[in-house]
Parts: C-alpha cells; sequence; structure tokens
C-alpha cells in the first residue's frame, strides 16, 4: 500500500507544483492522505468486530445454558475488545504506512502502544467482573469477599500496566523501572497504606472465616449493627436495621473487636438473657398458711408437696425448734418464686427446650437481688424474638406480687417539693 500512496503522490506532485507547493509541503498531504486511510481502515474494521463481537456474541450468549456469557455481555467484554481489533491493525499498521516519517511514526507508535495497554487491562477487568458476578450468583461463592480479591488482581496489573505504559513513553527498560519502584516502596507503601492492610485483613477474612457477606454483625465503634452487603479491598459495607449504610475500613475487621452473629442464626435458638430485682427487704420464710395457700399455683402444688415433706422430716429427726422460723430448713418465697419460673420457662411453647434453660441468681446490689432468665427462643426471627422475650417478662413482672415479692424501682421525684 505505501508503494501505491507513492505512486500516486508522484503523479500528482507537478500539479502540487504547479501551484507553487514545494515538495516538502506535498509531502506532508501525502502523510495526511495515508494517515486518513489507515483511520478509514480502522473504523471498518471496528465495525465489523463491533458486529461480530457484539451483535453475533450476544445473540450467541441468550442461547446457551451458562450465565458466564451473560456477565461477559453485561459488562462490556465484547464492546471494549472491539475498541482493542483497530488499534492492534494502526499499531501494526503505522511502521509500514509511516516508514519514511520517523517522528511521527514514533509519536503514533507510543501513543497507540499506551491505548492497547489501558484497553487491555480494562478488557481484563470487565472479565474478572463478569466472574465475579458469576461467582456470586453460586450459592457456594455468594457469602466469600470476592470483592477483593478480584481488586487485589487488579491492583497488580494495573502495576504492570502501568510499568509498561512508562516504559513504552521514556523508553526505559522494564526491568530497570521495576528497580526504580523497588526504591520507592517507601513512598508506594504510605500512599497505599489502606489497600495495603485492606489485603492482609481480606486474607484473613477468607483464610479465618471472620465475615461473611450476609453476615449480621456488631461493631459499636463504627455504629455498625446488620447485614453485611459487600466485602471490597478497602472497605465493608454494612446494611443497618434502620437501612442506614455504614462503612467500615476492612483492616479494622482484624485489629478491633466486633461480634458476629452467624453461630447464633446457624444454632438451634436465640439467646434470652435479661434479669429482674428483686427488693431484698421483700424476701422472707414462707409458713405453713403460705405454703397452702401457693399449693394452688398450679405449676408447684406437686413440688411445694414433695418438697415440705422433706423439709418436715429433716427438721423432725434433728428436733428442730419450729417456734422460731429461722431455725432448720424453710422454704423462702424467693426461692419458690425461681422454681415457678422455671417450670414456666418449660411450659412455654417459644423456647427450645434442649437448650441451656435457668432462672439463676446473681451478685445482689445496692438496687437488689438480680433474678436472671437465661434460656434460648426457637424463633430467631428478630421480631418474634422480642415477641417472645418481652411475653416471658410480662408474666414474670405480673407474676411477682403472688409470690409477696417486689420489684426495685428508683424513687420518682416528680411532684416532689424540697
Amino acid at each position: 500500500m505505501p508503494n501505491l500512496l507513492d505512486k500516486i503522490f508522484n503523479f500528482l506532485y507537478p500539479l502540487f507544483r504547479g501551484w507553487g507547493m514545494s515538495r516538502n509541503f506535498a509531502s506532508y498531504i501525502s502523510l495526511v492522505f495515508n494517515i486518513a486511510i489507515m483511520v478509514a481502515l480502522a473504523f471498518a474494521i471496528y465495525y465489523v468486530a463491533k458486529f461480530v463481537l457484539v451483535t453475533l456474541t450476544a445473540i450467541f450468549a441468550q442461547k446457551t445454558k451458562t450465565k458466564f456469557d451473560d456477565y461477559l455481555i453485561h459488562n462490556k467484554t465484547t464492546k471494549y475488545t472491539a475498541y482493542l481489533i483497530p488499534f492492534f491493525f494502526i499499531y501494526k499498521a503505522v511502521p509500514i504506512i509511516l516508514d519514511k516519517y520517523e517522528y511521527w511514526e514514533s509519536v503514533f507508535g507510543k501513543i497507540v502502544g499506551v491505548y492497547i495497554v489501558l484497553i487491555t487491562l480494562w478488557i481484563v477487568r470487565t472479565i474478572f467482573n463478569a466472574l465475579r458476578d458469576y461467582l456470586k450468583q453460586k450459592p457456594e461463592y455468594s457469602d466469600k469477599p470476592i470483592d477483593s480479591f478480584v481488586q487485589v488482581i487488579m491492583i497488580v496489573l494495573w502495576i504492570f500496566g502501568v510499568a509498561i505504559i512508562i516504559s513504552k513513553l521514556f523508553g526505559i527498560k522494564q526491568g530497570e523501572l521495576l528497580t526504580i519502584l523497588g526504591t520507592l516502596s517507601a513512598i508506594i507503601i504510605l500512599i497505599f497504606r489502606d489497600t495495603i492492610l485492606g489485603f492482609v485483613s481480606s486474607v484473613q477474612v477468607a483464610i479465618n472465616d471472620m465475615v461473611r457477606i450476609g453476615d449480621w454483625i456488631t461493631m459499636d465503634k463504627f455504629g455498625a449493627d446488620g447485614d453485611v452487603i459487600e466485602i471490597n479491598l478497602t472497605t465493608v459495607k454494612v446494611r443497618n436495621f434502620d437501612n442506614t449504610i455504614t462503612t467500615i475500613p476492612t483492616y479494622a475487621l482484624s485489629s478491633d473487636s466486633f461480634q458476629n452473629w452467624r453461630g447464633m442464626q446457624k444454632s438451634a435458638g436465640r439467646r434470652i438473657k435479661r434479669h429482674v430485682l428483686i427488693k431484698s427487704s421483700s424476701i422472707r420464710f414462707l409458713t405453713d398458711e403460705d405454703l397452702d395457700q401457693m399449693k394452688k399455683v398450679q405449676l408447684l402444688n406437686s413440688y411445694i408437696e414433695t418438697r415440705q415433706s422433706e423439709i418436715e422430716k429433716y427438721n423432725d429427726i434433728r428436733g428442730v425448734d419450729k417456734t422460731l422460723a429461722l431455725n432448720g430448713r424453710n422454704m423462702t418465697n424467693l426461692g419458690l418464686f425461681r422454681k415457678y419460673i422455671i417450670q414456666y420457662l418449660i411450659t412455654h411453647p417459644g423456647l427450645n427446650k434442649d437448650m441451656h434453660m435457668m432462672c439463676r441468681q446473681l451478685q445482689s446490689t445496692a438496687h437488689g437481688v438480680p433474678l436472671e432468665i437465661y434460656a434460648f427462643s426457637s424463633d430467631k426471627r428478630w421480631a418474634n424474638y422480642e415477641y417472645i422475650q418481652a411475653d416471658i417478662f410480662d408474666h414474670i413482672m405480673a407474676s411477682v406480687e403472688y409470690f409477696d415479692l417486689e420489684i426495685f424501682e428508683l424513687p420518682s421525684t416528680i411532684g416532689r417539693l424540697d
């Protein structure tokens, strides 16, 4: 083709000279003409490649069973590949068409070479994005931090891509360039500090299975309390239960403390752990009259009879003087109340009977004696869990007065005059 263009130029040169043009100026017209022909052919190649890669590939993707090619289409991989093909043609054609114009050949060669590197990196990026989207729709990979791995791979590829671009633009050998970058590693580490920390944390998160997409986590430091919706190289996104989004640095997952509720969600029940404060002054021994009255409580009837028989036998053997309630063994209203709560929990339909269940007395405080309920609801859904928990404590607080006990409350100061 250059020989043909030269023949055309030599044929038209007398006409150029007749118009008063120098041969040097006319050669530039020839240069522009050559470039125009090259660009026109490149556009023709682009439209052919676009038809084949974009249109026909889209039709083919619709007929295949796999979804991976659909994700390639969605991420525009074929579209960017169609951009690349004509530039390969230009890159090969420049030394031929501009063989007599070394300066312009060098300029065009560098520009086209840089563009090819950039568009190649972009195509690779779209392929990895398609692979990420494809893996995310598979159940076994849906909760893995795939975004982090894709970002790490792309950072490495971009570093090599930038090295190639700089070597092409300034004529530096790639080995020498990497040596220079090695000496500047301290600055690179400073600039990419969060990215490097995020990369290390992403590896730790993946290897130790600390967090998955979909996990419910609580991190008070960042005000996060909700489901993890995204894990990438630098940030973890959490959708809180009020539908706000909290962004947490990825490296914070390995450096700070957080609570992951995955174990609860996979277990057979959700823990209920709450206490009420009983006024210590309301705790007392029960008399026979009190016990006769409490036998009307169906959950305690058989227990009171059995326990009362055991206590009477014990006191009779030892000749305990029961004119004073302090002597010997006795039942207390708080002890009987604890037994009642246990029986009530056993019969409650919302609790898992195969998991721990107890009513325990904690260390006394200045505000009273804490009586803690420790059990597991069989329904782990938040709304239902709260309903079951509230239902239990509604009953407990309403039952206290039947045992002649009182719940501690701070005295109200409203309406008081000093």
